[in-house]
């Protein structure tokens, strides 16, 4: 990349984006394969004078199947300001990051949304030096009607994915989930069922480094089996209007946390990155109802009873 910055050696960032640039490719073929209809749009952006690195927004819609999504990789990188500082809590002088976030908005009611991202940043001194680096990311579900057999293979297919690199892990990341994915303006309510959120996983050395770089594609590459076959087995689904009606009021809950509480939007609008890539996950319509409740005893409340309360799907 065009770098005004001297950075120290790139064989480890060059690596990590190789990685993400290939899981785009996967991910949005068999995004396609499953739709059966619509193909990803491809925007290939930088950013604005004055700072570096761009990224390749993908976006499907209008499908059989998904009704809205994208699946976006982003190389970007400049200089920590003040805004920042006071923001994001970043200390340094020029900073890189790099990853891939998608987020697919079903059209039908009875197949999940779902929200995957995987990041890897550093952090450099005036001079040049690396002075931090960490992975994170994560990938959870948000079903508008509950299917608990759904719900149990999406998170073994997480906790296989990390259970080689920590026995403990899935428990702890999926409680880091839980606390995370919360409208707490709401109540402390999940806006889905979960999955696994990470955060600052700082690697101790070069070893270190090796294993959290194979964690992090391990759950990367994760990502097909865990969702694509409850895509596929939920899309033929028969709904009526009331099914939608229900998606579009937990699709509000979505939105809200989006705007209200997510760290990844926040920084992509604290470090003046593309707007229209940052936005993308939002779906392509709500209901905001005034003190919408589902009735007693339905599929609507069983839903909203376990985003109050987090079940230990495994």
């Amino acid at each position: 990349m065009d770098n005004p910055v001297m950075f120290p050696d790139s064989s480890r960032r060059d690596r990590w984006v190789a990685y993400i640039h290939d899981l785009q490719d996967e991910i949005c073929a068999a995004v396609e394969e499953t739709d059966g209809l619509a193909r990803f749009r491809e925007d290939r952006w930088q950013r604005a004078e004055g700072t570096g690195g761009g990224g390749k927004t993908r976006v499907i819609a209008g499908g059989k199947v998904f009704e809205k999504g994208g699946v976006n990789t982003s190389v970007v990188f400049g200089a920590v300001t003040d805004t920042m500082r006071k923001a994001l809590h970043m200390e340094g002088h020029t900073w890189f990051a790099c990853g891939l976030s998608l987020v697919l908005h079903p059209l039908n009611p009875f197949v999940p949304t779902v929200h995957a991202n995987w990041r890897y940043f550093e952090i450099y001194t005036e001079d040049g030096q690396l002075s931090d680096s960490w992975f994170g990311g994560g990938c959870d579900l948000t079903p508008y009607y509950l299917f608990e057999e759904d719900a149990r293979h999406f998170h073994r297919m997480l906790k296989a994915a990390m259970d080689s690199f920590g026995a403990g892990l899935y428990a702890q990341y999926k409680k880091e989930c839980d606390r995370y994915f919360v409208n707490k303006h709401r109540g402390d309510e999940c806006r889905g069922i979960g999955g696994v959120f990470y955060e600052h996983l700082r690697p101790a050395d070069d070893a270190d480094w090796e294993r959290l770089f194979a964690f992090q594609q391990a759950n990367g590459n994760q990502f097909i089996p865990a969702y694509i076959p409850i895509a596929a087995k939920r899309k033929d689904t028969a709904w009526l209007p009331e099914h939608k009606y229900w998606q579009e009021i937990r699709r509000g809950r979505y939105v809200e946390f989006n705007l209200v509480h997510d760290r990844g939007t926040l920084f992509g609008l604290k470090t003046d990155g593309r707007t229209e890539s940052i936005l993308m996950s939002l779906p392509p319509t709500v209901r905001f109802e005034y003190d919408h409740r589902p009735a007693p005893g339905s599929p609507e409340e069983q839903l909203l009873t376990v985003c109050r309360h987090p079940v230990d799907w495994v």
